[in-house]
This record gives C-alpha cells, sequence and structure tokens, in this order.
C-alpha cells in the first residue's frame, strides 16, 4: 500500500538521497534535499512500507508562478502511474497561478506534455556547472 504525505517531519532523508540517485534524478544529498523541500510550498511524499518510493515538489510565491522542479519515481514504479499521480497533484495545488513552469529531465519533455506543458522558448538558466549543464542537454553550448 503507497502512503502520501505532504508532511516532512519524519522523512528518511538519506532514503530520499538514495531514491534520487536510483531513479536517476542525479546526486542530491541528504541536507540538500531537507533544505529544498523545507523551502518549497508544495511538497509530496510517497512511502511503501516505509521507504520513499516517489517524491515531488513545487517552489511557489502564492500568485504569479509556481515551479515544479522535482518529480522523483523509483525505478521499479516507473510506468505504474505514481509519477502522473504526484504530478497532477502538484499542478491542482499550483493552480491559480497564473504560470506553472516545470524542470524537466532531458527527453521526459513528451510525458509532460500529456498535461499541457508546452515548450518555453524564452526560459534561461544559471548551472553552478555551465560544462555539466550542456554536456546533460539542460542547455545550449551559445
Amino acid at each position: 500500500m503507497l502512503d502520501w504525505s505532504d508532511a516532512l517531519d519524519d522523512v528518511d532523508w538519506p532514503a530520499l538521497s538514495d531514491l534520487y540517485r536510483r531513479a536517476p534524478l542525479g546526486d542530491k544529498p541528504p541536507e540538500l534535499l531537507r533544505t529544498v523541500f523545507g523551502n518549497s510550498r508544495y511538497h509530496w511524499l510517497v512511502r511503501e512500507n516505509g521507504v520513499p518510493v516517489a517524491a515531488g515538489r513545487a517552489v511557489a510565491d502564492g500568485a504569479d508562478c509556481a515551479c515544479i522542479c522535482d518529480v522523483v519515481v523509483c525505478p521499479t514504479r516507473q510506468g505504474t502511474g505514481l509519477g502522473q499521480a504526484m504530478v497532477q497533484r502538484l499542478v491542482e495545488q499550483c493552480r491559480g497561478h497564473r504560470k506553472i513552469i516545470l524542470y524537466s529531465v532531458p527527453g521526459k519533455e513528451p510525458f509532460y506534455a500529456r498535461f499541457g506543458f508546452r515548450r518555453m522558448l524564452t526560459a534561461m538558466a544559471l548551472f553552478q556547472d555551465p560544462a555539466a549543464a550542456v554536456q546533460g542537454g539542460y542547455v545550449g553550448d551559445d
């Protein structure tokens, strides 16, 4: 049975960090995850037998802009509808904002297009490691 929760007081941050690595969504240390989830207006964690199998979060200002930054699903649960349910919950919570932006792993854009997300033509980013962002397909090298 899957347990959905928006509470952060009992999160096993090392286990969530491990989920990010296995998904794979990169190396996000436990303390970084504690900070970013704690500073996100909306967040969900899904556990199975107490173990995190999915999570998602959105940073939002309450009126103008919301940004869905992380949707992570355990590899054995990918393709089961869990990611879809996570995105639907986050989008529903973000409704009322003038725009909802979504940050995606390259190649996953068709998945998010099913929810009505469209490619932005004007988005730009500053990355801590610009070369890795280019190599990972997140930004152009221009």
